[in-house]
């Protein structure tokens, strides 16, 4: 009666089911071929035979995997364990980390039914070791002990695939659905039509017992009981005192009557209108912001690390050079000047920090500059002698130093340069040599 491939074995009959359409699904799936249990050394991510999975497709293997009766030891506890390793997992790559404690505490199983059941999951096939955890403290010294932890992947077996009619591409745990066969593809659909079927009749179940029309509210019991009169007199009277206490009203300050603190006549009210300012403080007009945005324009074609970034940015953070008067050859040039090698992610901020850098330097260089009294304009005017003084002094102390200079020459039988003509030397000499 199975739409799979012939069989070699058949599984056991699944444990008892709580409805007949859980009972019926099972039923189509009984045979399929022989699987041994998986042994501990290929429950490791390197040698399983599973391929991994996500977390919904993975629990919904795991059921199957317990209701077929696979592993003697499985049971409704095996699938509260794998709920909750479930709701831990990763969405994509089915990674989880064990935590034993954590699972106990919200299962309220003992640590060694998690342990066991956790076991039965990993020789199901159904559980691989990513991580096996240990002892070993890797806590920093001084720190609280911490274990290594155990991490799990969530695989699906072969027997699963099989039994599905998967198809699948490579092997172990890299290995992908990539199609179903022809029984598969039956059996998914008898499957989707079943839990449709279902979710109509239990749809039409909740209708007929609300016994009402749609749209229609529900008319609820109201306990109108008899009001005993004679004994209501005896009640005390509602106090005359006032539930909050209210400010009195200012008559001076004309405010009106408002018990709220915070709606006070005294707060003013905040623009939150965002103003644009110069570096002179003025403000920003809009003829400026588009001409800042014309030279952009400009210079985000000839600087290629700016491309990435929008005008608007850009141009607000180029504003110190635009309001300076450079043009967009110059801004350009400035920029290449900075020589990067790398493309900032953030140009426009990088490029605010930069200039901030450097009006940081001028601002230290101006600093420095008064505090040792430099005048520029000083500084680069024509030389002009204070005390005319000073000149002859100055000659005079060359004639002196030549005068010792000629002195110590003769000394030591050395030509004296300061007398001697230079030229008529050359001359001499070049007569001397023959042509």
């Amino acid at each position: 009666m199975s739409l799979l491939a012939p069989p070699r074995s058949r599984i056991p009959s699944p444990r008892t089911t709580e409805s007949p359409e859980a009972a019926a699904t099972v039923d189509l799936l009984v045979e399929m071929p022989d699987e041994q249990l998986v042994a501990g050394a290929d429950q490791d991510v390197v040698r399983t035979r599973s391929r991994r999975a996500e977390p919904r497709a993975w629990l919904r293997a795991v059921v199957w995997l317990v209701a077929a009766g696979l592993h003697p030891g499985a049971g409704p506890s095996t699938v509260l364990v794998a709920r909750d390793l479930s709701f831990r997992m990763d969405y994509r790559r089915g990674i989880v980390v064990y935590g034993l404690a954590g699972v106990v505490e919200r299962t309220g199983l003992s640590p060694a039914t998690v342990k066991r059941h956790v076991r039965v999951l990993r020789e199901l096939g159904a559980l691989v070791w990513m991580v096996r955890g240990s002892k070993r403290n890797l806590a920093a010294p001084g720190e609280k002990y911490m274990a290594t932890a155990t991490i799990y992947g969530a695989v699906i077996p072969p027997a699963y695939d099989d039994a599905m009619g998967h198809r699948l591409t490579g092997s172990g745990y890299e290995a992908r659905l990539c199609g179903v066969t022809p029984a598969g593809r039956e059996l998914a659909v008898a499957s989707a039509t079943a839990r449709a079927d279902a979710r109509q009749e239990q749809r039409r179940a909740s209708r007929s017992g609300q016994g009402v029309r749609r749209g229609v509210r529900a008319a609820w019991p109201v306990d109108n009981s008899a009001v005993d009169k004679a004994c209501s007199a005896g009640g005390e009277p509602h106090s005359l005192g006032r539930y909050h206490r209210a400010p009195a009203v200012d008559v001076e300050r004309g405010c009106n009557y408002i018990p709220r603190a915070r709606a006070s006549c005294r707060t003013a009210p905040v623009s939150s209108a965002k103003i644009s300012l110069n570096s002179d403080g003025s403000r920003r007009t809009a003829a400026q912001t588009r001409a800042g945005i014309a030279v952009v324009q400009q210079v985000r074609p000839l600087v290629n690390w700016t491309q990435r970034e929008g005008l608007r940015p850009l141009e607000v953070a180029l504003r110190p050079l635009t309001g300076a008067g450079w043009d967009a050859h110059m801004i350009a040039a400035e920029l290449h000047s900075w020589m990067l090698t790398w493309n900032p992610a953030r140009p426009a901020a990088y490029i605010r920090a930069r200039l901030a850098q450097q009006a940081a330097a001028e601002h230290v260089a101006a600093a420095y500059e008064a505090a040792e009294g430099w005048d520029e304009a000083a500084a680069t005017r024509a030389f002009t002698v204070s005390r005319p003084e000073l000149a002859y002094d100055v000659m005079q102390g060359l004639a002196v130093g030549m005068a010792a200079y000629s002195a110590r020459q003769a000394e030591q039988g050395l030509d004296d340069l300061t007398d001697a003509d230079a030229a008529a030397d050359m001359a001499a000499f070049l007569e001397r040599v023959p042509a």
